[in-house]
């Protein structure tokens, strides 16, 4: 009866005379090697390094200085005295707005800019990613009350809630230009 193995389990049969008997096939089609008594499964160590990956993914969303929730972000925006800067994006299938976060959200110096100043919200309308029912109700509230008409808008208030700035549309010119356009707008 003819044994089969997974690929490089043979050539490790073959090379285990050469390594002295290090390796050693544990038992056909199986998935394991012996290394010097410990078993090191492929499959695992796969496992480990895609949740690795996914934790990074997940830590990078949780260092992210965009809130979702209005209510806490007004909160915040009220206790530190900033501004809070509404941004209403179709984050998944807007182009303008893919590019504005690009351009402009996603650069350091717009971020070092908001970490002192301001108090950011994202209310995404995705078509391709789901969202709590709550945050969708939401969202859509805000953008009727700030009569959004389309995306990216940009809408800016101050700690007490009132409207200082709403642009509609691609901000264009950078974060240079759309932090000089912040810095025009008054503190209270």
């Amino acid at each position: 009866m003819a044994r089969r193995y997974r690929v490089g389990l043979s050539r490790a049969g073959k090379n285990n005379a050469a390594l002295g008997g290090a390796l050693t096939a544990l038992a056909p089609d199986c998935n394991y090697i012996e290394d010097g008594g410990v078993k090191s499964p492929r499959l695992f160590l796969f496992a480990v390094a895609l949740s690795l990956l996914f934790t990074s993914f997940a830590r990078a969303e949780e260092q992210s200085d965009w809130l979702h929730d209005y209510n806490k972000a007004q909160e915040q925006a009220k206790a530190n005295h900033k501004l809070l800067l509404l941004n209403f994006t179709g984050s998944d299938w807007c182009g303008w707005c893919i590019k504005f976060d690009k351009e402009t959200l996603s650069q350091s110096q717009f971020k070092n800019y908001a970490h002192d100043n301001l108090v950011l919200v994202e209310l995404d309308f995705p078509r391709r990613k789901s969202q709590p029912t709550e945050m969708k109700k939401q969202n859509v509230q805000l953008a009727q009350q700030y009569e959004v008409m389309g995306f990216p808008t940009i809408v800016v208030l101050n700690s007490s809630g009132q409207k200082l700035w709403q642009f509609d549309g691609y901000f264009p010119g950078g974060p240079e230009a759309f932090i000089a356009q912040l810095q025009k707008l008054p503190k209270s």
